[in-house]
């Protein structure tokens, strides 16, 4: 397996194997690597001939210094389990490889009404207005802005998400369509522990109380599912709501069924063909999503 950490590098490697005519398949992530990612590379290996997974801290999605100064560093670990994995390429850049001064100080001044990607605005719509967008606004901007910028420098021929980001994976899939790019965006299923929580890179700064008590978020969501073609959509938020409220520790950020393309919230079954219950906690000080797909 080969360590990447400049651009120039890369892109001269990738050369080499376009000349091939060799499949690319990309899987980019924030590193802390679990067995959700693991997913994605196995995925990707059945699809391509070559892999390359990033690993890449991105600063300009973080809405919180003190989140991005705790999120999980684990490089070293992360590069056995990718060449375990059987992996072949690893891009590790250093934020200065990937960032100019002038786009970090940007992201400093707080621009947040705008996305800027490969010097196009790109423009989300109500996609980034709701759930994630409305918590965590200019976080989309800095997801498109760090894709973009990763795509450029792979040029895959698919590439991997997980499913646990769902809005994430909306975003990147219109970011895609408006720059034209011809790369293949590929959703993986969500990888879960045995009590149900959605596998995360967070979940490592949960305590052992914490970790079990969070297994309720999922069941809340998988009860949702079971009773959605029976119940209002009002009574199963509200019922959602006030179980999660009532645990210890845990705070409740947002609970949405939604449009599962648009995203945009619906009352009852006949205002959608394919819905998602979408959720946001904070148990102590660690924040987790999840979201299941109704129908």
């Amino acid at each position: 397996m080969l360590i990447i950490n400049s651009i120039e590098q890369l892109k001269n490697h990738l050369n080499s194997i376009r000349e091939q005519k060799k499949t690319i398949g990309f899987v980019p992530t924030m590193g802390a690597l679990h067995k959700g990612h693991i997913s994605l590379i196995n995925r990707a290996k059945r699809d391509c001939d070559v892999i390359i997974c990033s690993v890449f801290v991105n600063p300009t999605q973080f809405n919180d210094l003190s989140d991005l100064e705790k999120y999980p560093r684990t490089l070293t670990a992360d590069c056995q389990l990718l060449e375990q994995a059987k992996c072949n390429i690893v891009f590790a850049p250093e934020v200065r490889e990937m960032y100019s001064e002038e786009e970090l100080e940007l992201k400093k001044q707080k621009i947040e009404d705008r996305s800027w990607t490969a010097g196009k605005m790109v423009d989300f719509g109500t996609l980034e207005k709701v759930m994630e967008g409305a918590q965590r606004p200019g976080h989309f901007n800095g997801v498109a802005q760090v894709v973009s910028k990763l795509f450029r420098c792979v040029a895959p021929h698919k590439a991997y998400f997980g499913q646990k980001d769902f809005q994430q994976l909306a975003i990147i899939r219109s970011m895609v369509k408006q720059l034209a790019m011809p790369i293949e965006i590929i959703a993986c299923d969500i990888v879960r522990e045995p009590n149900g929580l959605a596998m995360s890179s967070r979940n490592e700064r949960l305590t052992k109380e914490e970790r079990a008590l969070a297994a309720v978020i999922s069941k809340t969501l998988f009860k949702i599912k079971a009773r959605c073609l029976a119940e209002p959509f009002s009574v199963l938020l509200k019922n959602g709501e006030d179980f999660i409220r009532s645990q210890p520790f845990m705070s409740l950020e947002y609970i949405e069924i939604a449009d599962a393309f648009s995203l945009q919230p619906i009352k009852d079954i006949h205002s959608s063909k394919s819905a998602v219950v979408c959720i946001a906690v904070k148990i102590g000080a660690v924040r987790l999503i999840d979201n299941v797909v109704l129908y």
